[in-house]
């Protein structure tokens, strides 16, 4: 079958975390069926194309744990997260416990890998690549830290690791979800209460508080979705 490298994008703007969950399982779940019915064509018949979602936001104060977190890294009871007027959801991607928030680009990659690469771990590395050039439109010198996920700042001599973006991934039938958060003019006040991904003996840092100043969002946005198609070599279509 032939690969299908358009990517639908789509700003969703703020968005409540459970909306855009669900948004996300609803498009997964047509990628997923348009291939369990190419499977029962027969051979004559021309496969249908899938397509490949993208979709960008940001969430009002929520924490949500991962498949493989701890429910202790989450450091707030009830009347805590009421408090600080935040949510929580234990969600099915792979990882620990994160924050998202205001001023965090979320990114949400739904692709059926199938028109790119069979490879989880290539994926993952793919979208870290995307933050490191997007941290260096900024004058920020980011990279990956062995045996953790996300973008760090001060990864090579790490005096004072500081994680700028975290990810997790659920891929079911080479079709992904969940993605990226990428901190931007985060308040990261939010994460001392958690264990950010469950490792409690590094910081967390981002773009504006590496270079001293709000960064418009919208400018973040587009030079990260630049990137993003420069190195998964797709065609975006504007919804």
């Amino acid at each position: 079958m032939e690969q299908h490298k358009k990517v639908k994008f789509q700003s969703l703007g703020v968005i409540d975390y459970q909306e855009a969950w669900d948004y996300q399982e609803k498009l997964h779940a047509e990628i997923v069926e348009i291939k369990l019915q190419n499977r029962k064509i027969s051979p004559e018949e021309t496969p249908k194309a899938t397509p490949n979602y993208l979709l960008f936001c940001q969430h009002p104060h929520v924490y949500t744990l991962g498949k493989s977190g701890k429910p202790e890294h989450l450091l707030l009871d009830d009347e805590g997260l009421e408090k600080y007027h935040a949510q929580y959801f234990k969600i099915n991607r792979g990882g620990d416990i994160t924050y998202h928030g205001y001023g965090q680009l979320v990114g949400y990659p739904i692709f059926d890998l199938e028109n790119f690469f069979t490879d989880i771990h290539r994926y993952m590395r793919f979208m870290e690549e995307a933050v490191i050039r997007t941290c260096a439109d900024y004058g920020i010198e980011a990279g990956r830290i062995d045996g953790l996920t996300g973008v760090w700042i001060d990864y090579v001599e790490q005096k004072n690791p500081r994680k700028i973006c975290a990810m997790g991934v659920k891929a079911s039938r080479w079709v992904t979800m969940h993605g990226f958060a990428l901190n931007v003019n985060t308040d990261l006040s939010y994460f001392s209460h958690i264990v950010p991904c469950g490792i409690d003996d590094k910081a967390v840092t981002s773009i504006a508080l590496e270079v001293g100043r709000e960064i418009e969002m919208a400018e973040v946005e587009s030079r990260m979705l630049g990137h993003l198609k420069d190195i998964f070599e797709f065609e975006i279509e504007q919804n």
